[in-house]
């Protein structure tokens, strides 16, 4: 796809830049994967998430509910954009938020929701929770960078809400290259609004727009643009999406169906609408003789690719705790977090692979032993 991005414009006797052919090829069929709507690319997964708040067109100060495990760059989107993160708890032993998490989070501030699908899990009732935020006039902006492809009853994540965010970047189900993402809505107000803040304030779709003549822009907005060449990788990649998550969850299964005959540790569950970006192993606190990040480090230590503590507690972090509108914490969320370590998922591992990582995470079981 590189070599036809560039056969193309050397053709012309162009340089490949941006918002052009292959943009507009990998933005139609983005959008065509996900049933229809309207897609634009953008330079980063943390650029998408902010032009999706910033197209939301919020109330200056007003809350926003985060997920409670969730990228720096989600919440930094939500303070770039003048807005007060409130932290949602997730469920039991889940990563994700639960419609009933979001309701008892619910203030008469909150203007919208920034929800993560996390790990490459569907929110499980995505749609019950799409539906009390719309009663409630809240936005909901889905957060699906670790998600592609996904579903809930047939549905793909991404379309539930008013607007959507993905990330691109490389080891992502679906990638542009190092870096990228897209936003994604169904409403034009909104995809026209986002194209406004990824392109400068340009209100590109207007009759006899002159992108040269700057009197004419909206309001205040940085270029947050992707290129020809990112799209062109992207069509390839998209083209194979549902190939690479299934070869994904081929590997999850295969450790997930074993993990039930190993001492100290159980899975945290998977299904086949998954489309796996890492997966969690629980360990069973105090069913070993040690701690959880001790097991984890003995695994990672017999070759296996893995994150023995994630630490993406947003409630954790002391530079952001001064921005919550009160303090708060999100024990389910901890919970989840203290008990489990992360696998690495790759679409390139089969049997053998699944094989070794079950073989460390017995032998360490069997090391340490039952408390």
């Amino acid at each position: 796809m590189i070599q036809e991005v560039l056969a193309f414009y050397e053709e012309r006797g162009l340089d490949p830049g941006y918002q052009g052919e292959f943009e507009a090829r990998y933005c139609e069929a983005f959008s065509n994967y996900l049933g229809g709507g309207h897609a634009d690319a953008v330079a980063t997964g943390t650029v998408a998430v902010y032009v999706a708040i910033a197209a939301a067109s919020l109330p200056q100060g007003s809350e926003v509910l985060v997920s409670p495990i969730t990228d720096s760059g989600t919440l930094s989107a939500i303070l770039m954009n003048g807005l007060v993160p409130r932290p949602v708890d997730s469920g039991v032993n889940s990563f994700n938020v639960t419609s009933a998490t979001v309701r008892d989070a619910l203030t008469d501030n909150t203007s919208a929701a920034v929800l993560v699908h996390c790990a490459g899990q569907a929110i499980s009732d995505i749609a019950e929770i799409a539906s009390l935020l719309r009663d409630s006039g809240i936005k909901l902006i889905e957060d699906c960078s670790q998600s592609h492809g996904a579903e809930v009853s047939g549905a793909k994540v991404g379309t539930f809400g008013d607007i959507s965010a993905f990330s691109t970047m490389y080891r992502k189900a679906h990638i542009t290259g190092a870096s990228g993402g897209v936003v994604f809505s169904r409403d034009e107000n909104l995809y026209r609004m986002a194209l406004a803040h990824a392109d400068r304030g340009k209100p590109t779709w207007e009759p006899g727009f002159d992108f040269r003549d700057p009197r004419k822009f909206l309001f205040p907005a940085l270029n947050l643009h992707t290129d020809e060449i990112s799209c062109g990788i992207g069509l390839a990649s998209l083209a194979r999406l549902d190939e690479v998550r299934q070869a994904r969850l081929r590997y999850v299964a295969a450790v997930c169906d074993a993990l039930d005959e190993i001492a100290g540790v159980a899975s945290y569950g998977y299904s086949g609408d998954d489309s796996p970006f890492f997966q969690p192993v629980m360990v069973e606190s105090g069913a070993i003789k040690c701690d959880k990040t001790s097991f984890a480090e003995a695994v990672m230590a017999e070759g296996i690719a893995i994150n023995p503590h994630y630490r993406y507690l947003i409630v954790d972090w002391p530079w952001l705790t001064p921005y919550f509108s009160t303090p708060v914490d999100t024990p389910n969320a901890r919970h989840v977090i203290d008990n489990s370590f992360n696998l690495y998922v790759n679409e390139k591992y089969d049997d053998a692979e699944a094989k070794d990582t079950i073989a460390a995470i017995k032998k360490v079981s069997e090391y340490f032993g039952i408390a």
